[in-house]
């Protein structure tokens, strides 16, 4: 199967294992050449001693693996005096529970953890979801805008990440976040199935309104909605339109990668097995776009 020379396939080593040999193996064995990092060892990325972090990046580069990012949790918590968070919302925190006081410390920590691991991006969000999203803009972009501060300081990128459990999700809502800080170390995490689940039709509407420019990682998985509830499944079989998102970004320009996040437990409730599914429909949706 011949890749698109402009796309590249990664995934968050955790979606195969939370120990990071057998993730990696099977990351390897689909031809995927990128990692994020999450949880690691079991842990949350943010947890772990350096020395852990420079067993992983060891391991990773002995498969021919680079790590393009840190996958933090920047900004997932609760925004101090804003309106009230949306009371049906589902919070992911993937064994990180950090509150607004925190987020100082842990944006140096997680900028020092994403330099010992020779990654170049550090995802962030926009804080939890409210009930009024565009109330929290200006204090999101003040966040951003010192996040990249920091992050061009360091020749990095800070990633927002549209996440469907945070206040800016959509692709709309991304694209007037990034109209409001033009920082060119703040770029953009694009995640179509995190822009459906909150009702936006991802591709191609939120898409459209995305600078493309400053897409720097794309996130992939794959569900419908029951009600406010998504169902995860296997990609390119459930409700985002995965084939016509991925001929875009290739027609766009889009030179970078495509990373799994599978989410999914498949059909045994085996995670390594719903993953490798996913990669393998992943690896031909890219193959396709580039034939």
């Amino acid at each position: 199967m011949t890749l698109s020379p402009r796309l590249s396939l990664a995934a968050i080593t955790d979606e195969f294992s939370p120990e990071p040999e057998p993730a990696l193996d099977a990351m390897a064995a689909l031809g995927m050449t990128g990692a994020e990092l999450r949880v690691v060892f079991g842990r949350n990325i943010m947890d772990l001693t350096d020395a852990e972090i420079d067993r992983v990046r060891d391991l990773a580069d002995a498969r021919g693996i680079r790590i393009l990012g840190i996958a933090s949790p920047v900004l997932k918590c609760t925004l101090e005096g804003g309106p009230p968070v949306e009371p049906h919302l589902q919070q992911d925190v993937f064994g990180a529970k950090y509150t607004f006081a925190d987020q100082a410390a842990l944006a140096e920590r997680a900028f020092d953890i994403a330099t010992r691991a020779g990654a170049r991006m550090l995802r962030v969000f926009s804080y939890w979801r409210t009930v009024d999203p565009d109330a929290c803009r200006p204090q999101v972009a003040r966040a951003l805008t010192s996040l990249a501060d920091m992050a061009a300081a360091r020749g990095m990128i800070v990633g927002l990440e549209n996440e469907h459990a945070c206040n800016v999700a959509t692709g709309a809502e991304t694209a007037r976040l990034l109209a409001d800080v033009s920082h060119p170390a703040l770029q953009v995490i694009w995640d179509p199935a995190n822009a459906h689940v909150v009702g936006e039709r991802a591709f191609p509407d939120g898409y459209r309104r995305l600078p493309v420019s400053r897409i720097a990682h794309v996130h992939a998985k794959d569900c419908r909605m029951d009600g406010t509830r998504p169902v995860w499944g296997a990609i390119g079989e459930m409700d985002v339109d995965w084939r016509g998102q991925i001929a875009a970004l290739v027609r766009d320009g889009y030179a970078g990668a495509i990373s799994l996040e599978t989410h999914w437990t498949g059909p045994h409730g085996d995670r390594m097995e719903a993953s490798t599914i996913c990669g393998r429909n992943l690896a031909a949706l890219v193959a396709g776009a580039a034939s």
